[in-house]
């Protein structure tokens, strides 16, 4: 029997550090859709999409959380009358206290999220991401006394400071001196109140992304020798190289047009693959983009990709497609593979818990 006792809450906190709602688009609604964060936890299920036949298949499992890549509520509700798709999957899990978390956009940008996982079903090598995000990042600039240093820096870096791209522990210091006196009321560390010290210091400075600072500066303070700890936070804007939309690789090997399709319907498991008329004999260089990428044709071509794997392209969208072949895969087969991302994450985090894949068919698409 389980007796390892965790919190939706607990789960969610993981989730926000794979895919960080900080991430997500602003048209998006990502994050906890139905249900109490505070409920125990009995059970996990992930899926693409929350119908109401996902619903009851954790009911069913006794799952208490359902892990969404879409949001089933993406816009208002003026009312719950369950009377279309939605709101029927929406009013069986506040029925049953099921709660539904939804990542979208957020894991669609992460490193490592939906676009890499293609990339590594179809097995490229070398990826960078096709369309680089640009968001605000936070700096952190605090003075510490030189032999607590790397006290400070170890807790920063703990709580999540100091990453960038495949790098971590990242941060610059500046060696400087520092004056402080303490008033009557004061409880300094260092030297007396009422006089004057003079202190070898460095300033220490961190970058991390905004969604972290209650945690950093909780580090930092805890940390930090001094009573009254000297900080300053800025805000910068950067363009984050590895956390974007899309992905760019390579072929182990170059196919001819003819095997690339091959390939590219047995990966994705699809019954037809729509592509565009072009000039490409051969395909080495392939750009892919899960769910709706026409707006990153543009990119890919400027990535000189050979192939552009993506879904829901529009008839005049494939005359862009003459140095490039564009292929439409399908939204729901271009996304498949989140479940598989979400899964091996909670499965890890999780192992005392039930973290199940759905298995009720939510593709709307037939192909005959």
């Amino acid at each position: 029997m389980n007796t390892v006792i965790m919190k939706i809450k607990d789960v969610i906190s993981h989730l926000e550090l794979l895919a960080p709602r900080y991430y997500a688009e602003d048209f998006d609604n990502t994050g906890l859709l139905t249900g109490d964060k505070s409920d125990d936890l009995k059970g996990i299920l992930v899926t693409l999409d929350c119908l109401e036949n996902v619903v009851e298949e954790a009911i069913e499992n006794n799952c208490n959380l359902i892990v969404s890549f879409h949001p089933i509520i993406f816009s208002g509700l003026k009312h719950l009358q369950p009377n279309d798709y939605v709101r029927k999957a929406v009013v069986k899990a506040i029925k049953n206290d099921i709660a539904i978390y939804a990542t979208h956009t957020a894991l669609d940008v992460a490193k490592g999220g939906v676009s890499y996982r293609m990339a590594h079903e179809m097995e490229l090598e070398n990826l960078h991401t096709l369309v680089p995000k640009s968001q605000l990042i936070k700096k952190l600039v605090t003075y510490v006394p030189v032999d607590k240093i790397e006290l400070v820096k170890e807790a920063l870096f703990n709580a999540g400071a100091g990453q960038l791209g495949n790098y971590s522990e990242c941060s610059f210091t500046q060696n400087g001196t520092g004056t402080f006196k303490g008033n009557k009321n004061s409880n300094p560390q260092l030297g007396e109140k009422l006089i004057t010290q003079t202190v070898e210091e460095n300033a220490l400075s961190v970058t991390f992304l905004p969604h972290l600072e209650a945690q950093i500066m909780q580090a930092l303070t805890h940390s930090h020798p001094y009573e009254e700890v000297s900080y300053e936070i800025t805000t910068l804007e950067n363009t984050y190289q590895n956390i974007g939309m899309g992905v760019v690789g390579q072929l182990k090997e170059e196919l001819s047009v003819e095997d690339f399709l091959k390939k590219t319907k047995s990966v994705f498991k699809t019954g037809v693959v729509r592509s565009s008329l072009s000039r490409k004999r051969n395909i080495k260089k392939v750009a892919l983009l899960g769910g709706s990428g026409a707006f990153a044709i543009k990119n890919a071509l400027q990535s000189r990709a050979d192939a552009y794997i993506t879904a829901d392209l529009k008839y005049h969208d494939f005359f862009q497609g003459q140095d490039i072949l564009l292929c439409d895969v399908g939204h729901y087969e271009s996304e498949q593979f989140t479940k598989n991302i979400l899964h091996e994450y909670l499965t890890e985090k999780f192992s005392n818990f039930a973290v199940l894949c759905a298995k009720a068919r939510t593709n709307p698409v037939n192909y005959y």
